[in-house]
């Protein structure tokens, strides 16, 4: 049987569920090859960059990511949560290296409603006095 890790990653609306699995470091995200989904080196870094991190493990695993909602650095950014996650789960002495750089926090932030009466959450009309 092959033991595989799962993490969840969030931001703003995305939603990353990533897959570790012992592997030669082939790396799937929605059925498409890394370099397909995400075209930009800045992006591909960025979801890498916690496997860089923990240097032992380059290359160790197949990477399945499927990821929805958000937009594409939204989707990067929960990415590299999940696959954190996944890495911590895994093997838990890796938490401290991992939370130092900031990788295992969840940006909380989210879009602010629209309230009535205003052009979007905060926006007023323009003011006349007559």
């Amino acid at each position: 049987m092959i033991k595989e890790t799962i993490g969840t990653g969030r931001r703003k609306t995305a939603v990353a569920s990533v897959r570790l699995r012992p592997g030669t470091g082939k790396i799937d995200v929605n059925g498409r090859k890394i370099e397909d989904y995400f075209p930009l080196e800045l992006q591909r870094r960025a979801i890498l960059s916690p496997i860089e991190k923990v240097s032992e493990t380059a290359g160790r695993y197949d990477i399945i990511i499927r990821v929805k909602g958000g937009g594409i650095q939204g989707q990067v950014i929960a990415t590299r949560l999940g696959i954190s996650r996944a890495l911590v789960q895994e093997e838990e002495t890796r938490r401290h290296d991992l939370k130092v750089v900031g990788f295992l926090t969840r940006d909380p932030r989210k879009r602010e409603r629209k309230k009535y009466g205003l052009r979007g959450a905060r926006k007023r009309g323009q003011f006349s006095k007559r």
